[in-house]
């Protein structure tokens, strides 16, 4: 029987040491930012670029990986006797899947799947381990696709920001709409619906917001996982009051890469579930 290899992108933000423990190959999307691009990166290696970030007057633009990336990572796998599951970003916030499907029709779809997640970051990172941990059970191809199918649909994020200016600056938010907001203190509440980041809500006050996002949790949650971009100390005390809240989940804290970052800037706090 072939053995399963195990591909996701960046903004998964898996620790590299991980993946090179597993053999998960992370296939990065990149930054252009300053005149410079550069791959994503792991994280350990994002501070740098939210302190540029916070001082700039350049605002970055992300570019999903190439279709010869995918495809080089693909050959080397079926030459290796394996096939491949890939698991990417949404593709309403990328078109990494695109890519990822283009490559294994040019390489060879019978032995590659590739699925579109529909989320990002902690929640991208959970899927991928559950596809790692069902191969390694033994699992088929088709019996770990039809899992990570289901239990994506289970999961949830939840997220705020600590200024309005880089949702501004991507262009997800007009100079007037963030100019009332920052005098009125407004935080808004984005939440990932059929695949996309929108805007579900909006109250005075970050604490205000954080209240609204962990009321949204329900009891039956499995995993919490809090995504933050320098924000490291309220994202511990977030989770010892959810730990207190929601006894039987699996808590932990993520940091944000510059992919999904960018648009939401420092102090960034997010809430991904898993059903």
């Amino acid at each position: 029987m072939s053995k399963i290899k195990i591909v996701t992108d960046s903004t998964a933000y898996i620790e590299k040491e991980f993946a090179e423990l597993n053999d998960i190959t992370i296939v990065p999307l990149s930054v252009n930012f300053e005149g410079s691009v550069s791959n994503e990166g792991y994280p350990g290696e994002f501070d740098e670029f939210f302190e540029r970030l916070s001082t700039s007057k350049d605002f970055p633009t992300t570019s999903q990986p190439s279709v010869g990336a995918f495809a080089e990572v693909y050959e080397r796998a079926i030459s290796e006797g394996n096939e491949v599951i890939v698991l990417t970003i949404s593709s309403k916030l990328s078109g990494t899947y695109n890519s990822a499907n283009t490559a294994a029709v040019l390489v060879n779809a019978s032995k590659i799947s590739v699925i579109d997640t529909e989320t990002v970051a902690a929640n991208l990172r959970v899927l991928t381990e559950l596809a790692l941990n069902l191969s390694k059970e033994g699992l088929s191809r088709a019996e770990i696709v039809s899992s990570i199918e289901a239990q994506k649909k289970k999961m949830g994020i939840r997220l705020t920001v600590g200024t309005l200016e880089y949702l501004k600056k991507g262009g997800r938010l007009s100079n007037t709409s963030a100019l009332i907001g920052s005098l009125l203190n407004i935080k808004p509440i984005i939440a990932l619906k059929d695949g996309k980041l929108e805007p579900v809500d909006k109250v005075r006050g970050r604490r205000k917001a954080l209240e609204r996002i962990s009321d949204d949790i329900t009891e039956d949650v499995k995993e919490i996982n809090i995504a933050h971009i320098f924000a490291l100390d309220e994202a511990t005390e977030l989770k010892e009051e959810l730990a207190k809240k929601y006894p039987n989940a699996k808590i932990g804290i993520q940091v944000l890469g510059p992919v999904v970052g960018a648009h939401l800037g420092p102090k960034a706090l997010g809430v991904l579930t898993k059903y």
